[in-house]
């Protein structure tokens, strides 16, 4: 007789998501459940779908649930009775009251090397700032957001010209590998315990689309890495002009030349100045300064 499989409740949305619940399926897990997001028609997804790899499956998938409320509380111990919990780029807290109930451990992968960049958009921000590497961590999960034991983590370069969306791509990669090489402990309950430098976190909220506004004052280096950070699939970096043009900056080259930050040195190319160097704009579109409402 085979020994008996232990009940994972999955959450996950995005591409880390996908992946990570792509190899639990190809491995033959028990998934009791899954929850993730609906697909929203009006995001840019670049990722693939979770809710149509788990339906695909035959998976019980359960969209955008408060599972902090007593009825979910009660479902959870009566019906779904999670002994594993992982957690894969899921967009809501999980109630502590949930994790509590598996036996075996609740698990998040966050995509960057811990503790470094807890929060959210961990790589749009390791891009934005410069950063040489960042990585992914299988970290046990605890009330504070990404705060908890690490059992795994893999780190992943950043070149000087990678967008987010290149990182993000080999972080993708590196969860799914960390996920591989601790599943058998996960499964096991002997999942390892490493203790966070707290004094070295750092902490970021999440970015929205006014986030990517330059500041010409800013030198060219700085508004290279937001443009880096914020290009597609994200909403990307733009700049208001007082002639009432906004320019979406999609990409951009660094430029060793003077002039005061803001002004259009050349039209073709595109080159504006900023606070040290400038850019040629390489990768652009104007439109209006949308109207304030």
């Amino acid at each position: 007789m085979s020994p008996k499989r232990p009940r994972i409740v999955v959450f996950a949305y995005s591409e880390v998501g996908y992946a990570c619940l792509d190899l639990l399926i190809s491995r033959g897990a028990n998934i009791a459940a899954v929850f993730t997001h609906r697909d929203d028609p009006h995001e840019q997804r670049w990722f693939r779908s979770v809710p149509e790899l788990a339906e695909s499956h035959g998976l019980t998938v359960f969209y955008d649930q408060k599972t902090g409320t007593q009825e979910w509380l009660e479902k959870f111990r009566n019906e779904i009775e999670p002994e594993l919990i992982l957690s894969f780029y899921y967009r809501k807290m999980i109630s502590t009251q949930v994790l509590k109930l598996a036996w075996l451990g609740a698990f998040n992968m966050h995509g960057s090397y811990l503790p470094k960049y807890r929060g959210k958009a961990p790589v749009n921000w390791a891009v934005l700032n410069g950063e040489s590497f960042t990585g992914t961590t299988l970290h046990h999960m605890v009330q504070e957001p990404d705060a908890g034991d690490i059992v795994d983590q893999e780190k992943v370069p950043i070149g000087p010209e990678d967008s987010a969306l290149h990182v993000m791509t080999r972080v993708v990669e590196a969860s799914r590998l960390v996920l591989d090489r601790q599943l058998k402990a996960l499964l096991s309950g002997t999942a390892p315990r490493m203790v966070q430098d707290h004094s070295q976190a750092t902490y970021y909220g999440g970015r929205g689309p006014e986030d990517g506004r330059i500041d010409w004052a800013w030198p060219s280096s700085r508004i290279f890495n937001l443009v880096r950070a914020v290009t597609r699939p994200y909403p990307g970096a733009f700049a208001d002009f007082p002639d009432g043009r906004r320019l979406k900056v999609w990409w951009a080259k660094p430029l060793d030349l003077s002039s005061a930050p803001g002004t259009i040195t050349s039209t073709v190319p595109l080159v504006i100045a900023a606070g040290e160097g400038a850019l040629e704009i390489t990768d652009y579109e104007w439109t209006s300064t949308p109207a304030r409402g």
